[in-house]
């Protein structure tokens, strides 16, 4: 299950998705959002299941690896459809005992249930064909016009790069400390939850310590490299928009106002 996270992984490669400028991935995202959260309709997730497809498919990366990326929220999924089969008021369509199925609670399930999976979906294609680098580099020249008012652009870019450049890494010492722990009799899958909540303990212990390791590891490089950001540090690569760009915001707001037209006419 770990391994299925990729959320903080990068893949290279040259798509189009690829070559995009990271700003124009990230700007990208909020009119994404807003169509994902403004449709309520069969029309409207069609379309956004078309977009998302196109999407994948633009990135040229192995649609069983994308979708694997999924599996963590497997668990979301069950948990909250039932609520919402059961939960939902409207037309009766089941009868299970005390409780019913209603019309309006399958279309709630299945809307939220594809929300999530295609919230998911994009943030991970987004760190799956961005480099760390490019990414920070995207976040501060957004985040540049803050630093007019006091915000620190660029120490913000930073952290936020760093935390999802070390997700994965966590992910794969979490993984070896639970094999290591199995290994000398550790149970983490048995017993009640109270139980099973304290038997994590063996794990997160050294998985906190190694983190404190590695983020002084980091501040050490960082200082020994005398590393200073902000308004004095020059890039060897500049971002520059191409007409690609242009088509791509292009392309995505025109979804969100469609997505829009949606719900004011449903």
């Amino acid at each position: 299950m770990l391994n299925d996270i990729t959320i903080g992984q990068y893949v290279p490669g040259n798509s189009v998705i690829h070559r995009l400028d990271p700003r124009t991935k990230l700007i990208a995202i909020i009119p994404y959002v807003i169509a994902l959260f403004s449709v309520n309709d069969w029309q409207g997730f069609l379309l956004m299941s078309a977009v998302t497809l196109m999407v994948v498919l633009l990135t040229k990366l192995p649609v069983a690896y994308v979708l694997r990326g999924l599996k963590p929220i497997i668990i979301v999924v069950v948990i909250t459809v039932p609520l919402h089969l059961f939960l939902t008021p409207g037309e009766t369509l089941v009868m299970a005992g005390p409780l019913a199925v209603t019309r309006e609670g399958v279309s709630k399930a299945v809307f939220i249930s594809l929300r999530l999976i295609y919230l998911v979906l994009i943030t991970s294609l987004l760190t799956l064909t961005t480099s760390p680098i490019r990414l920070t580099d995207g976040l501060e020249n957004l985040l540049k016009p803050a630093g007019k008012i006091g915000v620190p652009a660029h120490e913000l870019a930073m952290m936020m790069t760093i935390a999802l450049r070390f997700i994965p890494t966590f992910l794969d010492e979490m993984e070896k400390i639970m094999k290591a722990q199995k290994a000398r009799g550790a149970d983490f899958e048995s017993g009640s939850l109270i139980q099973r909540s304290k038997n994590l303990v063996p794990l997160l212990v050294p998985l906190f310590i190694s983190a404190f390791r590695r983020a002084d590891d980091l501040a050490m490089a960082m200082e020994a490299r005398c590393y200073r950001g902000g308004a004095y540090r020059t890039k060897m690569v500049q971002l520059k928009l191409q007409a690609r760009d242009g088509i791509a915001l292009a392309a995505m707001f025109s979804v969100m106002l469609v997505s829009l037209a949606f719900r004011w006419w449903s």
